[in-house]
């Protein structure tokens, strides 16, 4: 949705005293610890509606949050917002530090390798790892030197492969110019059966 940003998804109740489980789809712990106001979009609705979030907390090992929004006492209540996604506006983006980037920015850029300048692919997806990966659709699914090997009755399909985003292998990060310029050590482009 334009102008907003998703931090989480309610996955489930917690309890029986209206808290909520929530995946979290930011880094910055912060959006469901620090009480103030979030918005929430659930199936079916088109516009988000403000909430407020009392409290929240890291469920550790799970990866979840469990938050408290004002006005949701019970767990059937916490039920019915199952589903839901949490928003905080665009304009709410923390300011990063040098060399960080913002998930959203770094999909949909152009890959390409900083040697020969040639276009890989685009970026689908960040994955988040130990370093986190991009994930690229390779550009050209013709072009031999990036295709997998595939049976003659397989389907011809854009191929993917993940990029370790570190300074070594992604060196030249341009956001104005929507590019990323990499430097794959050998292998790590080939896909293989």
């Amino acid at each position: 949705m334009d102008g907003w940003l998703e931090i989480g998804k309610i996955v489930a109740p917690q309890g029986l005293q209206g808290e909520m489980r929530v995946y979290p789809e930011t880094d910055f712990p912060e959006r469901f610890e620090v009480p103030g106001q979030r918005w929430l979009l659930c199936p079916g609705k088109s516009e988000p509606e403000p909430v407020e979030l009392k409290k929240g907390r890291y469920l550790e090992g799970k990866n979840l949050y469990v938050i408290k929004l004002a006005g949701i006492e019970y767990r059937d209540q916490a039920e019915e917002l199952r589903g839901c996604k949490l928003l905080v506006p665009e304009s709410n983006r923390p300011q990063l530090g040098e060399d960080e980037y913002h998930v959203m920015d770094l999909i949909g850029l152009s890959v390409f390798l900083q040697e020969s300048g040639e276009l890989i692919g685009k970026v689908i997806d960040v994955i988040p790892a130990g370093n986190d990966l991009l994930e690229v659709e390779l550009q050209d699914s013709d072009n031999k030197k990036f295709e997998n090997k595939q049976s003659e009755n397989k389907k011809k399909d854009k191929q993917n492969v993940l990029i370790p985003f570190v300074r070594a292998i992604a060196p030249v990060v341009d956001l104005e110019a929507s590019r990323i310029e990499i430097t794959p050590p050998p292998g790590l482009l080939t896909i293989n059966d």
